[in-house]
């Protein structure tokens, strides 16, 4: 972790409570913070949770269960358990505190588990699971398999699956029957093998039921950067009636492959009626000219280039 000033990180963190800033300017005063890392960048990340932008606010608690910083646990258990916060952003929480890794939160996502709202419930239901599996000692045996690792740096909500053929991992990818959390790590594992043939099983992804999975693929997506992906990605976002939530995932994966036609669509969708797409199709824009100058890199959730530390 870089050393900062506490003037410097007051500095960035009236710019990401200031509503009457740009959104774009607001998202990197938070990848900053995130990678500045300490008690006080926490604090100002906690602050912004009373915005009225749910894109905001689930970039807030992504970054905070990416910092895996146990302090981070407080609010994050908080935006959970608030039902007037978007599920998006209660998602988010639930992913976060088990990105986090503390047993501790392991009662808070058993009860939430069984919420009313099927996104959040799904996303502490794997959560749970993350833990469980981090208690069994199994993330020793990953660590030493270099094989299997994650050659991106997010802390990913299930491990990959041990290697496969990629029908071999599609199929369990596809098959609803099977356990949300097998799935994802066929998800993960699938990303990590970083091919077209991976991306394009994926792809099909976004045709399962759970709007919380098609979220997922369209994440992973954008962290492969694998232009076979932008038909489906296209789709997904062009889609009225698909899940605020898959759309912006998925135009934020279109941001991060940057290709002339992804481009050509985030124009299109930037005065969306729903606020989140918008704002995430602008968001990626920015995050594209950005890239293209080599001024600014993001990190993980809207680019997979990484600040150095």
């Amino acid at each position: 972790m870089q050393m900062a000033s506490a003037e410097h990180v007051s500095a960035v963190g009236q710019d990401l409570v200031d509503p009457g800033l740009d959104l774009t300017r607001r998202f990197r005063a938070l990848f900053t913070l995130r990678n500045l890392g300490g008690k006080e960048s926490i604090d100002w990340i906690s602050k912004a949770f009373t915005d009225e932008s749910a894109l905001l606010k689930h970039e807030l608690a992504y970054c905070l269960g990416q910092m895996q910083d146990t302090r981070a646990i407080p609010t994050l258990a908080a935006v959970l358990k608030d039902t007037q916060q978007e599920p998006m952003v209660r998602h988010e929480a639930g992913e976060a505190l088990g990105a986090i890794g503390d047993p501790r939160v392991l009662d808070l996502l058993k009860e939430y588990s069984q919420d009313p709202v099927i996104e959040v419930a799904e996303t502490c239901q794997l959560a749970v699971r993350r833990l469980q599996w981090l208690q069994s000692g199994e993330e020793k045996l990953l660590e030493n398999n270099s094989v299997d690792q994650n050659p991106y740096s997010s802390i990913d909500p299930a491990p990959p699956a041990a290697r496969k053929s990629v029908s071999e991992l599609r199929s369990i990818l596809l098959d609803e029957s099977l356990p949300l959390f097998e799935r994802y790590r066929a998800m993960f594992a699938l990303r990590n093998l970083g091919s077209q043939e991976a991306a394009l099983a994926l792809a099909d992804g976004l045709r399962c039921s759970s709007a919380l999975f098609r979220h997922e693929i369209g994440y992973v997506l954008g962290q492969m950067q694998h232009p076979a992906a932008v038909p489906a990605l296209c789709a997904a976002l062009e889609c009225s009636s698909e899940n605020p939530m898959v759309r912006h995932e998925a135009a934020e994966a279109l941001g991060a492959i940057g290709k002339e036609e992804c481009m050509a669509v985030l124009q299109r969708y930037c005065d969306d009626r729903e606020r989140v797409v918008k704002e995430s199709c602008e968001v990626a824009l920015d995050m594209l000219e950005y890239e293209n100058g080599e001024q600014f890199q993001y990190a993980d959730g809207l680019v997979r280039l990484q600040l150095q530390s």
